[in-house]
């Protein structure tokens, strides 16, 4: 698995991406923000994505597990000292728990540098179905982030909350 700078030619596999998590999120795939957002970061080599590192198996699964086409994942992320963020996370369905979505926030915080303030994510709120079925909240946690305040409710009315990885604090 290769975590590098997306591409324009990456933009359509964002699609593919975000069409496997609107159940989850709101809709995505057709609309023009999403679109916008995604070319903007690309643009300021702000967006990320997994590849398989030469089309045979992935290094982090069984054969064939991060072989298929497409991407594997794709993040977007900005800010500036002292608040980072992180925008948009999505691992593909098929290569879910392989240590992609891990491998992405590694590159995404070497890039951000040493961490002076922290990076926030707004991920599921505890009631949402998402939080145990996505487990991106244990995933957060595992890296260093901790809960911090409430956000506002998604676009399909699931409730949010913010998780931050503060300065000192492992995974930082």
């Amino acid at each position: 698995m290769i975590i590098r700078a997306a591409q324009e030619r990456d933009f359509t596999g964002f699609l593919d991406l975000a069409a496997q998590v609107e159940h989850w999120f709101g809709p995505m795939v057709g609309e023009s923000g999403f679109h916008r957002a995604v070319r903007k970061h690309t643009g300021r080599a702000t967006a990320l994505v997994a590849v398989p590192s030469d089309g045979g198996p992935g290094p982090l699964g069984g054969p064939g597990a991060l072989s298929r086409p497409g991407l594997l994942g794709g993040l977007l992320f900005g800010g500036q000292a002292p608040v980072h963020h992180v925008h948009w996370l999505v691992v593909a369905e098929h290569a879910r728990r392989q240590g992609v979505g891990r491998a992405l926030m590694a590159e995404a915080l070497r890039r951000i540098g040493p961490l002076v303030g922290s990076v926030d994510v707004v991920t599921f709120g505890a009631g949402h179905p998402g939080a145990v079925t996505s487990g991106a909240r244990v995933f957060y946690e595992r890296l260093g982030f901790a809960p911090a305040e409430t956000a506002e409710p998604g676009p399909e009315g699931g409730s949010r909350q913010v998780y931050r990885l503060a300065a000192g604090r492992p995974g930082a």
